[in-house]
Parts: structure tokens; C-alpha cells; sequence
């Protein structure tokens, strides 16, 4: 089966350190050190970069690290509804004029209570209804369609004028392309419909590759192709003794109560009384509740596949981005491979410290990869 080329995506957001999960693990991360990350991504060939919901704005840091690089991407999450679509697609094209085409969007729907802070407060399903409409509204106005948008959330007056959100020397060839995640029914439905690329965390690569047939299935009734994308964390070596070890030192410096805190946010209840159907999972869920972490290797849910001193993806109820690739190079490129063979293209990396390990991935993982660097950018017709 021909796969195409991987494109690696690094991360691009603070905090930064040996192990930021630990307040003694995590660096004061600035603007000259989220800069040095980004020129480091940039000069070492990867695609791009996920910018996360966080204490700083990502299409702010998009702006601002645009005139640091010359090829990488910016993956920037956004919240539906916390600017005018028209307001967001003035700002995408801005920043993809001034860049060469290098914004993508990740989607992000949130939840209750993180839409509630920012103001918005709207149902499950209702959520995803929104933001449909919402990038709807979006595309259209980035690609200069001067009609007025009337929908049951999003209304925009027509702009035909010069002097509105985008005037129509402004138009655009396509735009800015739209990645994204969603387990539930509306979620699923959502994606199918709207996104170009979709985004799971971490499974087994067969089980991962089930749910992206699932997705891409609804995306083929609508006549739609999705493409497909995963979120690991990664330690790579030359050797699966140095990789293990590296492994076994973060977990020594993960307090119990860390990996508690953590650990509830993966499970469906009180992590008290929570029982698995799987006896490892109650073993490690034990190990917890009397005060200490499991070992290394009991978090080896699949070859090389490791859920991390979070404990994030330990059960099969929520598999989370503290899920690790570890190894030798050769062993974590063969992995990366068996991803692709399930529908992964994109795979958006990160190891801490960001830029000492962005340097081991290329120096030991690119040479064995097939890789789809990303240096050819489609231009913007205005600025053609």
C-alpha cells in the first residue's frame, strides 16, 4: 500500500522544561524563548507547529513568529465565537499575506466550563451547530464574497464596499485550511462535514485507523476526502536502552499527586471507585491509590507505545496527548510507519526540553522517514 510522505509537526507553546508538569520541572517561557523554539522548527525542516489553547494567544504568537521563520506552519487553536467570523478571517488573512500562506486553524468546540469563561454558554450539540455555521461564514468571507450571510447564529450585512472586512481585491485562491477533532456523534457529524484534516489523540495504530475509517466513511456520504492526523509525545535514541531509561527518569520525577490530578480528567468517575475490565488497568489504578506510580514498562500499552508520567491514555475510555512514542530511532520510525499504514499523515510531535529534543527527532527520525517538509507554499492569488 503507498502511504504518502509524514509531515511532523513540533509544538509552539509555553510551558517549556525537562518536565513542565512539575512546577520544579518548568522554565519561565518569554517571548525571546518562544522564538528561539520557532526559529529551531523552522530551520530544522519540520511542517509546522501546534500553538495550544493556553495562558497566551495563539494567532498572536502566529504574528508575531511569522517574521522569525521563512517555511513552518503555525497550527493555531480558536474557539469559535470569540471573534466575528468576519473579524477572524481579516486577521487569517493578514497573517497569511504577511506569511506566505502559513496559517492553518486547529478547530477547538471546548467545553462548559471553558466556554463559560470566555462568555459563550451553549449545549453539547448545540456547539458544534454554531461552529459550523460559524466557518462557514468564515470561508466565505475570506474568499471575498461580498453577499450578506444570514444563518440561525451568524448574521453579516453584505461587503461590497471598500472598507469592509475584507474588501474584494482581497480575495483568496482558498482558504485558511481547517483541522480539527470530535468523538461524539455531533462531533463526528461536525468534522465529516467541515474540516480538512482530522485529528485524534494517540490509540493503537489499528484501533486509531478504526476511527478514522468511521470518520472518513461519513465524510464519503457528504462527497468529502479527509485527511488524517495524531497528537504523541516522543523519546527517541539511539538505542532502546537510553529511550527507556529517559522514560523511567520522568516517571521518577512525577509526584503521585501530579499523576492523580491528572488521571481524573481520563476517566468517566471518581478515580476512587473506578474499575477497568482490563486487570493491567486496575493494577496501575491500585499502584495510585496506595501512593506510588506504576513502573516504566507497565505503561507500555502497545510497542513503543507509552502513556506517559501523566498516566494520560492508560485505559481505553480516553486515550490523551500524554501519549508517548519511545524507542530507538529505528523502532519509533517503524512505529510512525504502522501509523501510516492506518491513515495518519500528519503527526504532531513534542519532547521537553522543545528545542533539545526537536533536535534529536530530526537528527535520528528524519533520515528514516519518508517526510513531507511542507517548503512548497501555495500562493495567495492578491499577493501573487
Amino acid at each position: 500500500m503507498t502511504v504518502p510522505p509524514a509531515q511532523l509537526l513540533w509544538y509552539l507553546t509555553a510551558p517549556d522544561g525537562p518536565y513542565p508538569w512539575e512546577e520544579r520541572g518548568r522554565w519561565a517561557t518569554d517571548f525571546d524563548h518562544l522564538r528561539h523554539v520557532a526559529e529551531t522548527i523552522d530551520r530544522l525542516g519540520y511542517y509546522g507547529a501546534l500553538l495550544g489553547t493556553g495562558r497566551d494567544d495563539g494567532l498572536t504568537v502566529a504574528a508575531a513568529m511569522a517574521g522569525a521563520t521563512r517555511r513552518m506552519r503555525f497550527l493555531t487553536a480558536v474557539y469559535p465565537g470569540l471573534a466575528s467570523p468576519a473579524k477572524l478571517a481579516q486577521i487569517a488573512h493578514t497573517i497569511d499575506r504577511f506569511s506566505g500562506g502559513r496559517l492553518l486553524f486547529n478547530v477547538v468546540n471546548g467545553n462548559d466550563a471553558t466556554l463559560a469563561q470566555y462568555g459563550l454558554h451553549l449545549g453539547h450539540d448545540e456547539r458544534y451547530d454554531f461552529s459550523a455555521e460559524y466557518w462557514d461564514a468564515f470561508q466565505r468571507v475570506y474568499l471575498g464574497e461580498p453577499e450578506p450571510y444570514e444563518g440561525s447564529h451568524v448574521r453579516l450585512a453584505g461587503r461590497g464596499g471598500a472598507d469592509g472586512p475584507l474588501s474584494p481585491w482581497g480575495s483568496a485562491v482558498r482558504p485558511t485550511p481547517l483541522w480539527g477533532a470530535g468523538t461524539s456523534p455531533a462531533g463526528v457529524a461536525h468534522s465529516a462535514g467541515l474540516l480538512d484534516v482530522y485529528l485524534s489523540f494517540a490509540d493503537t495504530p489499528r484501533r486509531l485507523g478504526e476511527k478514522f475509517r468511521r470518520v472518513g466513511a461519513e465524510a464519503a456520504k457528504l462527497g468529502r476526502t479527509l485527511r488524517y492526523g495524531t497528537r504523541l509525545q516522543i523519546i527517541v535514541r539511539e538505542t532502546e536502552e537510553e529511550a527507556w531509561e529517559h522514560a523511567a527518569s520522568l516517571l521518577r520525577a512525577t509526584s503521585v499527586e501530579t499523576a492523580l490530578e491528572l488521571a481524573k480528567w481520563n476517566l468517566p468517575e471518581p478515580i476512587e471507585t473506578y474499575r477497568s475490565q482490563d486487570p493491567l488497568v486496575n493494577r496501575r489504578l491500585e499502584a495510585l491509590r496506595s501512593g506510588r506510580l506504576p513502573d516504566v514498562r507497565d505503561l507500555e500499552i502497545y510497542p513503543n507505545v507509552w502513556t506517559g508520567p501523566s498516566l494520560f491514555g492508560f485505559d481505553v475510555v480516553s486515550p490523551s496527548s500524554g501519549t508517548y512514542l519511545v524507542g530507538s530511532a529505528e523502532n519509533v520510525a517503524a512505529r510512525i510507519r504502522e501509523y501510516q499504514e492506518h491513515g495518519v499523515q500528519s503527526f504532531i510531535l513534542s519532547g521537553f526540553p522543545l528545542i533539545a529534543e526537536a533536535h534529536r527527532v530530526a537528527d535520528l527520525l528524519f533520515p528514516l522517514l519518508d517526510l513531507d517538509h511542507g517548503f512548497e507554499i501555495p500562493s495567495l492569488r492578491a499577493g501573487a
